[in-house]
């Protein structure tokens, strides 16, 4: 492989990253968190139990965070 080669994978990597607590995070593992977190605070507010706003939270981001990646690896 060329250096050419190592530099273009590099960048496509660092453009789809973010920094969490100076560590580098894939992008779709953030949205996925934060969808989970969305699907929890939702169904918290509206059945007010705990028990189905974290199971359908942890599915919801276990759901998007597969998904996300498969969608992501296939890219590369």
């Amino acid at each position: 492989m060329t250096t050419a080669g190592n530099f273009r994978s590099t960048v496509a990597r660092a453009a789809c990253d973010v920094s969490v607590a100076g560590v580098p995070w894939p992008a779709y593992k953030v949205i996925a968190l934060l969808v989970g977190l969305v699907a929890f605070l939702v169904v918290g507010v509206v059945t007010m139990s705990a028990a189905p706003a974290v199971l359908s939270g942890a599915a919801a981001a276990t759901v998007s965070w597969v998904g996300f990646g498969l969608v992501c690896n296939g890219r590369r």
